[in-house]
């Protein structure tokens, strides 16, 4: 294991280099106009709705095999950070939209994790940035404002931040490429909603209100995260005995677990509803690096009591699959954009459009039980595999929702995230229990916000 540099000397060094790149930057901000760029469709909602209580920031991070040196990863931000159009930006408020502005000021301060995830982003605390880097010992955290990008942008910039730092702590990863970008990153910012919308005026969201979890809440600023890491053949094999896609089995796991013990099997005149994100590019051939993904929803609405698991299963994957095609997937979010084209809209105000977006916010927000997100399998490159040991994501809290699942694999093991702001952990332990009962061997680790 390569020592720590720390010394004072190197940290020295280490800042005349930063201030070195600030004051390039300064001056190539002179000569040339200041860029700017558009929200996508979806990121329009974001700033409207974010605060202390509902940040809207996700994370992603990577755990290596070795301690994080703080300086190294520092300067690796610095380094990577003009690089990346997509994060070198600010959020400005006109009079009838917010949009980007090329921030240019220095990185971010990397500092060690000190907080709870997903705290809300202060730009003015934060030289403008909508993100930050923090670490601790072996792991790396990069946690997102999601109107910059989606988890598919973190990732991306993630990995490329990761690569540079590991090539500062170990400068014979170089080679002959230096400090170039992946061949496999994207740093494409086109607006693939606007490019692949058809002009729809059929409503693409749910609004009817959905079973909410309640119960008592963690401490004021206390977020709960509990992780239960996975091997894939063993999920595989269970999956395949139910007839079932990965995605498909754990959402379901989760209703059967709100259903049982929330609703105790019993009938309610509410469904669980659980909100599953779905990334577009793959559907529209996109490589974009801002947010692009629709919502689907799957939906169990119990009425009768003690239904089987293979009863709830069989409904889940039935309702996900009727949504997950282009067909639905490119109606969902048409509707969205064509709304933002309509002329009156256009005009109007940015304050009058905030009020609209908070309604339309509130109604759809409510309707859904939970989100679980899959950001899918995520590889790095040969060169650094043996320095990465995994990664993981969490969610924030949003309206009505106190419990959410976040699920990613890296080489064979998957891992499911919960977050959440409830004292009573039994929906987690239920899906834990379901899922070891099937067959698979499941490691549990958590924050330690609530232990029985």
């Amino acid at each position: 294991m390569k020592k720590k540099s720390t010394n004072a000397a190197l940290a020295s060094d280490q800042d005349k280099k930063s201030e070195k790149r600030t004051k390039a930057m300064k001056a190539a901000s002179t000569t040339r106009e200041i860029r700017w760029d558009k929200l996508d469709n979806t990121a329009h909602l974001f700033p409207v709705i974010a605060g202390d209580s509902m940040s809207n920031v996700y994370r992603i991070s990577v755990t290596l095999t070795e301690l994080v040196d703080a300086v190294l990863l520092q300067q690796a931000l610095d380094i990577v950070l003009p690089k990346f159009d997509g994060f070198n930006l600010r959020l400005r408020q006109g009079v009838f939209w917010y949009y980007f502005e090329e921030n240019g000021k220095p990185a971010p301060k990397v500092r060690e994790e000190a907080a709870f995830p997903c705290r809300y982003i202060y730009p003015n605390r934060n030289n403008s940035y909508l993100f930050r880097v923090t670490y601790y010992k072996y792991r790396i955290n990069l946690e997102v404002f999601h109107v910059l990008t989606d988890g598919m942008g973190g990732i991306n910039f993630l990995k490329e931040l990761t690569y540079q730092y590991l090539r500062l702590v170990h400068p014979e990863l170089k080679g002959d490429k230096g400090d170039l970008l992946a061949s496999t990153t994207s740093l494409n910012r086109e607006d693939s909603f606007l490019k692949n919308y058809r002009k729809s005026s059929e409503k693409g969201y749910q609004t009817k209100k959905a079973y909410l979890v309640k119960g008592e809440r963690l401490s004021p600023g206390e977020f709960g995260i509990m992780h239960g890491y996975m091997q894939i053949p063993e999920l595989k094999e269970v999956c395949h005995r139910y007839g079932a896609s990965i995605n498909e089995y754990l959402v379901a796991v989760f209703v059967w677990s709100v259903y049982r013990e929330c609703m105790h099997g019993m009938p309610s005149d509410k469904p669980v509803r659980v909100a599953v994100p779905v990334n577009l590019r793959p559907y529209f051939n996109s490589i974009t690096t801002k947010n692009f993904f629709a919502m689907v929803s799957a939906e169990f609405h119990p009425a009768k009591e003690e239904y089987t698991f293979e009863e709830v299963l069989e409904i889940v994957k039935d309702s996900l699959k009727q949504q997950i095609n282009k067909e639905n997937l490119e109606r969902l979010f048409s509707y969205n954009v064509s709304n933002e084209k309509i002329l009156v809209a256009r005009a109007a105000p940015l304050f009058i459009k905030n009020i609209a977006m908070r309604v339309v916010y509130t109604q759809s927000a409510l309707a859904n039980t939970s989100t679980i997100t899959n950001i899918g399998n995520i590889t790095v490159d040969d060169t650094y595999k043996s320095y990465v040991e995994m990664f993981h994501s969490c969610l924030a809290m949003s309206k009505g929702q106190h419990i959410k699942g976040n699920i990613c694999s890296y080489g064979s093991t998957l891992v499911f995230s919960f977050s959440y702001d409830l004292a009573d952990p039994s929906i987690q332990r239920g899906f834990f229990r379901k899922i070891a009962a099937d067959g698979v061997h499941v490691e549990i680790e958590s924050n330690g916000v609530n232990y029985e």
